[in-house]
């Protein structure tokens, strides 16, 4: 069953991001990640939530989402986000 990461995204240093955004996607293919979406314009729809970014990234399964965030690779992207950004992560099972 498919898996998505949804991702809030509060960047505090535009600069050091770009570093991050290097990194990270060539982490997701091994682990059969893509990015659905990253960093379009977002519109709420309701309630107060305004995200400043937003990312979505599908995997297979749960599993292959979690070995991914756990992976050395993603790690080693997560590390040059510190000062970058802040992130809120879920992973969500799909249909």
């Amino acid at each position: 069953m498919p898996a998505y990461v949804i991702i809030e995204v509060t960047i505090l240093n535009p600069e050091l991001i770009k570093q991050y955004q290097a990194l990270a996607p060539a982490t997701l293919a091994p682990f059969g990640g893509r990015y659905i979406a990253r960093g379009g314009h977002n519109t709420t729809l309701e309630g107060g939530w305004e995200p400043q970014r937003m990312t979505l990234i599908e995997f297979p399964s749960v599993e292959n989402a979690k070995a991914w965030w756990h992976s050395d690779a993603y790690s080693q992207a997560r590390a040059t986000r510190k000062d970058a950004a802040t992130m809120r992560m879920v992973i969500t099972e799909g249909l």
